[in-house]
């Protein structure tokens, strides 16, 4: 992982990024992680610049070439945690199911979770299919649980004019 300049940003935006790159560095088969905003923007990610995402193809055997977005992997996961955000919270509001607190899916060659954080961000990770979901979700947890009360308006819109930033 190719960890994003922290240069101009507040402690609490340089304690959000350490969390992250923490979350990917120490948890095995963790891929990529982004944060989103309730209304879909991108705060946080372990390749802001796309340096993860510029392999030209998965090594044989493990899936199919990945074609790089506009900002490689962390705009494809963040598109993909917003959307899986919107769809639980729909599903929930017509099962009459309260609030959506977590949202798995299984793949063959992976996993994406979504944890909802307390101001409506969610928390995204690509994992690799061997992965222990249940040390990944143990992972997120904490890091929802530390980073909920930073995210406040002012920290997020910090944190979007940093990836806006970022080449």
């Amino acid at each position: 992982m190719t960890a994003p300049s922290t240069y101009g940003l507040s402690t609490q935006a340089r304690n959000l990024q350490w969390l992250l790159t923490d979350l990917v560095e120490e948890v095995p088969g963790v891929n990529s992680v982004a944060v989103v905003s309730s209304d879909g923007l991108l705060l946080l990610s372990s390749d802001p610049g796309g340096a993860a995402a510029s392999a030209a193809a998965a090594p044989s055997g493990e899936g199919p070439a990945r074609t790089k977005g506009p900002r490689g992997a962390s705009a494809d996961l963040a598109t993909i945690v917003s959307g899986l955000g919107s769809l639980t919270t729909g599903a929930a509001e017509l099962m009459e199911g309260g609030a959506v607190k977590q949202t798995m899916v299984a793949m063959e060659h992976g996993s994406v979770f979504v944890m909802a954080i307390s101001d409506g961000s969610l928390l995204g990770v690509h994992a690799t299919p061997d992965c222990d979901m249940s040390v990944v979700a143990y992972h997120m947890a904490l890091f929802v649980g530390r980073a909920g009360h930073v995210l406040t308006p002012e920290v997020r819109s910090e944190l979007r004019q940093s990836m806006e930033k970022t080449p």
